[in-house]
């Protein structure tokens, strides 16, 4: 099944009241309700940046572990810098609303098992994307400082390259959020301004497939994520699967090569709209796709370019073989602001009622959620 391809280019050059940016929005907004998901086309986003991003982060995962050690914060929560593998637990695995979701999917739509997976073996970089705000935050934890690696080759390149890839996803995500207030009939600016001082992250995440590339490895177990909205650009490895609301079906994500993203609900996108969108759940495992898939694969070396059989991780062998074998995903976390009052919007949280009938009409009974009001920030600690 394809998501529903949502035309940014169209929102950002046409009359904002035009019958055709207006139903671009409500396409928007009715693909988060129904998906959970959607493809974002934004022809401002280089697919050459996002490459560049993808070997910068391929090289500092390939460092020794005592320099990545360098750029951990644990006092900090990992709420920026380093995150190294096996500390991240996939949430679902101790949440029994959580495991109830699982086991109210068909057998064959369901996640690998994660009731006895160990935390993700993958690991995951925080690189914070915020304005500062004009007042003190509540949150100052969430809100550190960034931090440069320091190694030879990484340092002077760090900076410029996560700043120009972290701000094409932020400038995406944050004008989808506008045309999606626009398709749920509020006005364009309810979620961007809410999120203007927001502790974004450009947040991705690498899996060393030399250790971790048999199929059916959990890389990141079933779960959905506490931001705004994610977004993604394209990995050079398949593996994310995610689960559409009105479906059940477990769906092997592929984003179009060219200007396009892939972005997902998340828990306070879920929140404000009183559960009319729900977040997103999802999961990045190696799969058949990851290890055999045919592609034209060659060799530097060889007298001819043949077409033959190749499974991804061995063609990257084969074409690149000085690039380390790891699995980056180019994923960015928008968010709300840390001190912004997270309440249910009412007549959003009125839709999410008859959507919620509607689906019980239908033998798809969802869980029952309560949305109190809180802090965004407290809704990120608890």
């Amino acid at each position: 099944m394809d998501l529903p391809v949502i035309d940014l280019d169209l929102f950002l050059s046409g009359p904002r009241n035009s019958e055709r940016v207006v139903n671009e929005c409500k396409k928007a907004a009715d693909a988060l309700i129904t998906y959970g998901a959607l493809v974002l086309h934004d022809s401002r986003v280089s697919a050459a940046d996002n490459s560049i991003f993808l070997d910068l982060l391929e090289d500092y995962f390939a460092q020794p572990i005592e320099d990545l050690k360098k750029d951990e914060r644990p006092e900090l929560s990992y709420q920026i810098g380093v995150t190294l593998e096996n500390t991240e637990k996939p949430k679902c695995a101790a949440d029994e609303p959580c495991l109830r979701i699982i086991a109210k999917l068909d057998p064959a739509e369901r996640p690998l098992d994660i009731t006895a997976h160990a935390p993700d073996p993958k690991c995951r970089f925080f690189w914070r994307m915020a304005e500062k705000a004009p007042y003190e935050t509540q949150f100052p934890g969430l809100n550190a400082t960034n931090i440069v690696p320091q190694a030879e080759g990484l340092r002077a390149r760090w900076t410029p390259i996560m700043e120009q890839w972290g701000t094409s996803m932020k400038s995406a995500v944050a004008n989808l959020a506008e045309m999606t207030a626009v398709g749920l009939g509020l006005p364009a600016e309810t979620f961007k301004d809410a999120g203007r001082y927001g502790p974004h992250l450009l947040a991705p995440t690498a899996s060393d497939l030399v250790k971790y590339g048999e199929k059916d490895t959990i890389l990141a177990g079933f779960h959905s994520d506490l931001n705004f909205l994610t977004i993604h650009g394209r990995s050079r490895y398949p593996g994310l699967h995610i689960w559409a609301r009105n479906t059940g079906k477990r769906i092997a994500v592929k984003i179009p090569e060219g200007n396009y993203l892939l972005v997902q609900a998340g828990k306070q996108l879920e929140h404000i709209t009183g559960g009319l969108i729900k977040a997103g759940f999802h999961e990045v495992v190696v799969n058949e796709k990851t290890v055999s898939v045919r592609i034209r694969c060659h060799s530097n070396h060889a007298k001819e370019n043949l077409t033959i059989p190749c499974q991804t991780i061995e063609a990257r062998k084969v074409q690149f073989p000085d690039r380390p074998l790891i699995r980056i995903s180019s994923t960015f976390f928008w968010h709300l602001n840390s001190d912004f009052d997270l309440v249910p919007i009412p007549e959003l949280s009125a839709r999410a009622f008859t959507v919620r009938e509607e689906q019980a009409r239908m033998g798809k009974e969802e869980e029952h959620s309560v949305y109190e009001p809180m802090k965004v920030g407290h809704h990120v600690q608890k």
